[in-house]
């Protein structure tokens, strides 16, 4: 039969988390109701950033390159991070190792050369 009683502490836990997070959330909102703050007119709901409106809308859907760009980003960003304990660690590991980061980095190699052929890195 399992024991449940060690599981208590996580139990109690999660619900303090979900208390003292909820109590964050929604006790101010319940206190601005109360007081009477949350009354909006059209002062408070100007623009107040730059003090003077949009010149477009701001839900205006962006160009795909700037995805492109930053998914790259992380495919290499990562590159970096997979590279750096296979480095310190590749003369304990052997030659398994090695060649299998070398097939990683030649796949990575071509994701960079298609990107490059379809265009993704031009910027006009």
């Amino acid at each position: 039969m399992v024991d449940l009683s060690q599981y208590l502490p996580i139990l109690l836990f999660l619900g303090v988390a979900i208390l003292l997070s909820s109590a964050f959330v929604f006790l101010p909102m319940a206190v601005g109701r109360l007081t009477g703050s949350h009354k909006p007119n059209e002062q408070k709901l100007a623009e107040y950033e730059c003090g003077f409106p949009a010149f477009e809308d701001p839900r205006s859907q962006y160009d795909v390159r700037f995805y492109l760009v930053a998914i790259l980003f992380i495919i290499f960003d990562l590159e970096a991070a997979f590279i750096y304990p296979w480095a310190v660690s590749v003369f304990s590991i052997g030659w398994t190792a090695w060649i299998s980061m070398m097939i990683f980095i030649g796949e990575l190699a071509l994701g960079l050369v298609y990107a490059w052929k379809k265009g993704a890195l031009d910027w006009e």
